[in-house]
This record gives structure tokens, sequence and C-alpha cells, in this order.
């Protein structure tokens, strides 16, 4: 028995985007678009209506933003994952989206076999984000990386540590880190002691070199 298709909604208020994701998306094997709509107020009656597995979202529109689609989702407790996909290069709003729920950000520029891939990963729980920050900071470490530290054994991150830890690679902060994966600001505050533990790190951004530098993030 066959897998049932990523059911997909697109929210764009660019008409020609807005029908060519859907043709692209549509053309995708076990990939279905089943609804779109040109603003965001008009979104999120889509996404709330239908219920999606992934929603892709324009970060600007009239109305109501991708950010303001987000919170009105969140709100309503709406399970579908939102892939906010935007022309503009905004460290800041993915961050922002980030806090909100997004399961992934991405620029318009990425090829077809990145969205599906996207697409297809978020749809299988895994979040996918642009790595503005990570590759700058990954070339850095490339360069200064030392063979005593290669050789070093780490232990095992667990499932919601790396949750954490991509989230901290991203700038996040220990508040914004909780509501994202809707858990206390005390548990995250445990996590990334064990985090620090785990990698022998002595700050944040030294775990998230040695993440960087191992391909965990």
């Amino acid at each position: 028995m066959s897998a049932a298709p990523i059911r997909v909604a697109i929210v764009d208020d660019h008409q020609l985007v807005r029908e060519g994701l859907a043709a692209l998306v549509g053309s995708m094997s076990g990939i279905n678009v089943v609804g779109e709509a040109g603003d965001g107020m008009a979104g999120v009656a889509l996404i709330r209506a239908v219920e999606p597995d992934v929603a892709l979202v324009d970060l600007s529109m009239p109305l109501l933003d991708g950010l303001g689609v987000l919170s009105r989702l969140r709100e309503a407790g709406i399970a579908s994952k939102v892939i906010v996909v935007t022309t503009f290069d905004d460290e800041q709003a993915m961050l922002k989206a980030t806090a909100l729920g997004a399961h992934g950000f991405l620029l318009k520029d990425l090829g077809r076999g990145d969205l599906e891939s996207a697409i297809r990963a978020v749809h299988a729980g895994e979040r996918v984000f642009r790595p503005t920050i990570t590759s700058t900071i990954r070339n850095v470490v490339r360069l200064r990386r030392r063979d005593a530290d290669r050789a070093t054994v780490i232990p095992a991150l667990t499932g919601r540590e790396l949750d954490v830890l991509r989230l901290l690679a991203g700038g996040l902060g220990n508040k914004q880190i909780a509501y994202a994966l809707q858990l206390s600001e005390g548990t995250v505050k445990n996590h990334v002691s064990t985090i620090l533990d785990k990698l022998q790190a002595t700050d944040r951004t030294r775990a998230v070199l040695k993440a960087i530098e191992r391909g965990l993030v």
C-alpha cells in the first residue's frame, strides 16, 4: 500500500510566483497542492480549512505578513508545518519565524530539488533553514580546526538536544527556543547545560562552533 501524498498549500501575493510554485510542487511525485491563497489573511483561512501537511508561506504580503500567519496558526493550534519562502535574505526574520514555530525558512532562488527535499524533510519532522549564520562560522572553523579537537570523542546527543543545538546555532536565546519547541525555559536550560557538558564547551558559542566542526548542525 503506497503512502498518502503530502498535501501542500501555497500562500503568496504574487500571482505568477504562486502559480509557478503550484505547478512546480504539483509535478513532484507523491506531493499534491491542495490550495492557494494570495494574501496572509486568506492564507490563514485556507490553512485552517484544509489543514495541509506543509504550507509554503511568503514573508512579505498585504493584510498579514508571513510572521503574522505563523502567529495566527500557532494561536489556533493548527498542526500544519510552515516553510517560509522569501526573496529577502533577512536573518532577523528567520529568527522570528523560528520562534513562531516555522519548520523552514528558504530563499526563493532555491532549485526544484532543494524545494522538494525541504518539503519532504519538513513533512518528516525535520527543520530546514537557510544556513547563512552557520555557513559563515563553518568556513572559519574549518580553517582553525585542530587535530586534538578532531580526535575528541563526543557523547551522542539526543534528538531533543540536537533540536536545541540547531536553534542555538541560529542565534536564539533560551526563551525563544522554549517557545519554538514548546518546552519550559527551565527544560531548555537543562538541555543547554547537558549540551555544553557533552561537547566539553565553556559557553554557547563554543558549543555551536564544536557542533559545526563535527557536522552536527
